[in-house]
């Protein structure tokens, strides 16, 4: 049975998660934990319990995102498209409950000095990086915001500093309250993502949160026991105006295994109709 960190939570406040599904590979000499027909099952069962409004995710393929899409049941809309030339392949699509968020504009970018050519490169990554930037609508409060959600590269450390300055650029670009979910690939606290910090523009919900429902597990697991004090390299990070109610990292497995090498990381977050202070 999958773990529930936050049940039932209910207007004004909002449950978001950020979530690395891991990309579907289909060799046949792949660990079976890590095999998609294993645990496509498992992914089901958690979303389904789970079900927060918004679920920012990464490493997605097109089939994939479709499975999560219906896994969180029929309410649930996406944005976002692949990170390829022709907007195919793996992508970071941004899912939201319906009946609760409405989305009034969208935009996907690569993480590229040339962001609205697909599948561009750029500052280090030689593999594509995608970011979905949507301009949300709370129907429950009519408080608007921002979401943005991509992936960060994993092999280049400059790519990384790059795409931190990137976010904290955008963010000081932007007069609505912002959240933001992504891997990271590196630790939140790490000098090399600093720049997302910088000025205070933008602060780590686990840092932020009055309540912790559980340690902070390192995120990046790849199908072991989690470890307290290992990287945490998901991030959900907010505006100071949004005010953070509670932060978790659930570590259990789905049954008997886990649903991606990665844990996701929840938050359930208040975001007022005016933009305004905690």
């Amino acid at each position: 049975m999958a773990g529930i960190l936050f049940p039932h939570v209910e207007a004004p406040d909002l449950h978001v998660m950020s979530f690395n599904i891991r990309r579907r590979f289909d060799r046949i000499t792949w660990p079976p934990a890590d095999r998609w027909p294993m645990r496509k099952q498992r992914l089901r069962t958690f979303l389904g319990a789970n079900r927060p409004h918004l679920l920012g995710s990464q490493e997605a393929m097109p089939d994939q995102a479709s499975w999560v899409q219906a896994s969180l049941g029929s309410q649930y809309g996406r944005i976002g498209l692949g990170r390829g030339k022709n907007r195919d392949g793996e992508g970071t699509p941004l899912f939201y409950d319906r009946d609760r968020i409405e989305v009034e504009d969208w935009e996907q970018v690569m993480l590229s000095d040339t962001p609205d050519v697909p599948g561009s490169t750029g500052w280090g990554n030689t593999i594509p990086r995608v970011a979905v930037i949507a301009r949300l609508r709370d129907r429950a409060t009519d408080a608007r915001f921002t979401f943005v959600n991509t992936h960060f590269d994993a092999f280049s450390r400059r790519a990384r500093r790059r795409s931190a300055t990137w976010l904290h650029d955008l963010v000081a670009r932007r007069e609505l309250p912002l959240v933001f979910t992504a891997d990271v690939n590196a630790h939140i606290r790490s000098a090399e993502l600093a720049g997302m910090l910088a000025d205070g523009l933008l602060v780590d919900t686990w840092s932020y949160a009055p309540a912790r429902r559980t340690a902070e597990w390192g995120t990046f697991n790849n199908y072991a026991a989690p470890r307290v004090g290992a990287r945490r390299i998901d991030a959900l990070l907010v505006t100071p105006d949004v005010g953070v109610r509670a932060v978790g990292i659930d570590p259990r497995p789905t049954g008997t295994q886990w649903p991606s090498d990665h844990l996701p990381v929840q938050a359930v977050l208040r975001i007022h109709p005016s933009g305004g202070p905690r």
